[in-house]
């Protein structure tokens, strides 16, 4: 069989091996195979010392992470007479910046390069000024779209600076700059047209905000209170400053310890050698601070270095350089939880305003030490500035700037870039620091557990499910455990009349709140999570299934009392899961009253525009066509199967656009009437977000999939998991991968960032979901290979 689809199969595998690094970096999309578009970055890179280069390999990291299927970033380092280094990874080209010629021939080099379809260069006007000229021109003869980063942006040019920077910003498809400031700055100083800046914020990296005083022992500084800097060290460092304020702060706060963290640049080391560090050790002799300063003279491993930062009791800040547009280093200090002093630069006056930090002037040792004392007297304070400055960070991880980079390059390459956002891998860590010997806490300040919040019926349920579901995939013993734990927790709130309680307090007391709410939801998620956990009998011990057969049984007792429409849904998923495992006539005639009651609810509310079972679509919306669609499972009949398609398309109309999930807002849900929360325009954006519907919706899409094999349910399914990933209004990320857990709600300008229990369970549902697709869609890929293999060789 030779065809042209055959053929094109053939030119994939054959071409497939040679291209890139030879990763099999093809991918197919509608049908259409095409190689991984390359995205070349030109920028100093590693194993260079200096903080572009740093920055860029923590981008690229981001972005492999992230979109791993959508491009491949080659490398093009920047290299000097004086800098020349042996790289690893995907470098492509180099370009010497002291040789002229050089950036001719890596100008015809990428042009004639099929492969490259868009450059990204970093910026520095330090790179380039002994060859300005064949810079320029080497900008000029790029045929590929280009973005460049400006690292600097320096204020009141000259016109030869004015000139050149215009020039360059016209060239380029677009620019960015990370501070509004900046941006401001190349519109009015420069005439850079509004529309070709984007602000993208320098990265920081997540943490785990590690207990402080442990991190402090670890380091051997049980006792002091620390005062840090880092970074290559300069005499832009102005690090003097610090050394003059010292005597004024140790008078007050005699632990006080200041370590000065990072190695002379070697820029610095070339020119001058160890003068400055030298100049400094000399003057903390002669202030007599020897005990009170050390020097870590060396280029930390960042795991290292953000353990350092997280112990820091305050940060400081104190270049000299007006003109420095931003700092890598107080960013990833604020987003470790340090309190910051910081002198007046752009950056940090913009990510400081509203009580985030301190400014003082510059060269201000006066200043300095009345800053760190009244931060020292004063923890609520410091635990303020702690706290709104990592809300200010929370959408510079690096994670988001890899979402914003990437959506412009998927604006920049004109169709060229097509995003696909990759699954993270699996992490529990979070999920089981939540949980107790008793059952899982209910809250958490940011990835810290809050004990005083108590347990909740509800978190313990769904976190028996997602277990289950994870060992059925897994078959981690570790789970078995867990899965007890959450279990025994539901039969301690299961009361003698068959009902179950849902707030229990730290002391394992059933709490007043049970007396005040309706619970009617809790009990419809508690028989879910039994008929789930049933429905697994062949996987448990047998001890375990037996006792979870007979807490149903007494669940079940008082349901047809339940008429909450969504307590209702969630009995009829459990009731579907046991039947499926062990098929029974109470069960199915028990699904169809309550599957009954929704049609009736159903047909009173619908009507031409309005294909729903209530006047208006609140929380877990998801639930209700699913377990419509549980009910034609387990009876048949079609009429569940009708309205459970109706109604769903009604509610994915209304939640999803083109590319995009919009969850209905818990500020104000949705009436009949009201403007749709996502269209053809543009979503509207209200906030009030919450994960445990976006959760609700892939498992529906997975069950609609299932029965339905319409492959726009499967395609919905990763739009909506890749709302965890960014894929949403404020394109930040609310799943938390160095933690594995998921930020509480996603509100119209920010996001929650505690990591609760319901938010971190929702999102393990949803990736284990997501996970039995992405093993089918593997599965499926190795066969198509195998099949084309076969093909081509014959």
């Amino acid at each position: 069989m030779v065809n042209r689809e055959l053929q094109s199969f053939k030119y994939l595998l054959t071409n497939g091996k040679q291209n890139g690094n030879g990763n099999g970096h093809a991918i197919a999309t509608n049908g259409n195979h095409r190689f991984l578009p390359e995205i070349l970055f030109i920028s100093s890179f590693p194993p260079r010392e200096c903080g572009i280069a740093t920055y860029s390999y923590d981008l690229v990291n981001a972005l492999n992470r992230m979109f791993d299927h959508s491009f491949a970033i080659r490398i093009c380092p920047l290299e000097s007479e004086y800098e020349q280094h042996a790289y690893s990874g995907n470098m492509k080209y180099s370009l010497n910046t002291d040789l002229p010629g050089s950036y001719f021939r890596l100008a015809e080099d990428i042009n004639g390069d099929a492969d490259v379809k868009m450059v990204l260069l970093q910026h520095e006007f330090g790179f380039f000024r002994k060859t300005e000229s064949e810079f320029g021109g080497f900008l000029r003869m790029l045929n590929k779209p280009l973005i460049i980063v400006f690292h600097t942006v320096l204020p009141n040019p000259g016109e030869p600076l004015r000139l050149m920077v215009r020039e360059m910003a016209s060239i380029a498809a677009s620019v960015i700059v990370m501070t509004r400031s900046s941006a401001e700055m190349l519109g009015k100083d420069y005439d850079v047209p509004a529309e070709r800046i984007s602000v993208i914020p320098h990265g920081t990296h997540l943490v785990p905000h590690s207990d402080k005083k442990l991190l402090k022992q670890k380091y051997n500084l049980t006792g002091r209170t620390i005062l840090s800097t880092f970074g290559l060290l300069s005499s832009g460092k102005n690090i003097e400053t610090t050394l003059q304020a010292l005597p004024a702060i140790i008078k007050h706060f005699p632990e006080t310890l200041f370590l000065v963290i990072g190695k002379t640049h070697p820029s610095v080391v070339k020119e001058e050698g160890e003068q400055y560090r030298n100049k400094l050790e000399l003057l903390v002799q002669e202030l007599g601070i020897e005990q009170h300063v050390q020097f870590i003279n060396c280029f930390l491993p960042l795991p290292d270095l953000l353990e350092y930062l997280q112990l820091t009791d305050i940060y400081l800040f104190t270049s000299r350089d007006r003109n420095q547009a931003v700092s890598g280093t107080f960013s990833y200090a604020i987003s470790c939880g340090c309190p910051v002093v910081s002198t007046p630069i752009p950056h940090a006056r913009e990510v400081l305003e509203d009580g985030a930090g301190m400014i003082i002037d510059f060269e201000h040792p006066g200043q300095l030490s009345e800053a760190v004392n009244s931060l020292l007297d004063n923890a609520a304070m410091r635990n303020t500035i702690s706290s709104r400055g990592l809300h200010k960070m929370a959408s510079t991880a690096w994670e988001n700037a890899a979402v914003a980079h990437a959506m412009l390059f998927s604006k920049t390459g004109a169709g060229a870039v097509q995003l696909h956002y990759s699954i993270p891998v699996l992490n529990l860590e979070h999920f089981k620091k939540l949980t107790t010997g008793f059952g899982m806490i209910q809250f958490s300040r940011i990835n810290q557990p809050d004990l005083d919040s108590g347990y909740t019926l509800d978190d313990n349920a769904r976190a028996l499910i997602a277990l289950c579901r994870h060992y059925e995939l897994t078959n981690d013993q570790d789970d078995i455990s867990y899965i007890y734990r959450y279990f025994l927790f539901i039969q301690h709130c299961l009361q003698p009349g068959g009902f179950f309680l849902n707030y229990v307090n730290e002391q394992e007391v059933f709490t007043i709140q049970n007396y005040q709410t309706n619970l009617a939801d809790a009990n419809g998620r508690a028989v879910w999570a039994l008929g789930y956990l049933v429905s697994m009998g062949h996987l448990l011990p047998n001890d375990l299934w037996c006792s979870a057969k007979l807490t149903l049984n007494n669940a079940l007792a008082q349901v047809k009392k339940i008429h909450a429409t969504r307590a209702m849904a969630f009995i009829i998923k459990g009731l579907y899961y046991r039947n499926a495992a062990q098929p029974a006539d109470q069960d199915v005639l028990l699904i169809r009253e309550l599957a009954n009651r929704l049609l009736q609810m159903y047909r009173h509310e619908a009507d031409q525009g309005w294909q729903w079972y209530e006047s208006y679509l609140t929380y877990a919306n998801s639930i209700l066509p699913e377990a419509m669609l549980c009910a034609w499972q387990a009876t048949g009949d079609e009429i569940y199967k009708e309205v459970a398609r109706n109604t769903f398309d009604f509610l994915l109309g209304l939640t999803f656009s083109e590319n995009q999930m919009r969850v209905i807002s818990n500020k104000n849900w949705f009436f009949r009437g009201a403007e749709p929360t996502s269209s053809k325009n543009g979503p509207v954006v209200t906030g009030g977000e919450q994960p445990i519907d976006v959760a609700y919706t892939v498992l529906a899409l997975a069950r609609f999939y299932e029965v339905f094999k319409d492959e726009t349910y499967r395609q919905k399914m990763d739009i909506a998991f890749s709302w965890f990933l960014g894929n949403n209004h404020l394109h930040q990320i609310m799943y938390n991968p160095c933690t594995g857990g998921c930020y509480d709600g996603l509100e119209e300008h920010s996001v929650n960032l505690n990591q609760g229990a319901e938010s971190t369970v929702s999102y393990l549902l949803a990736r284990l979901t997501a996970e039995q697709y992405l093993v089918v869609k593997e599965k499926v890929k190795q066969k198509t290979v195998q099949f084309l293999s076969t093909a081509v060789s014959s």
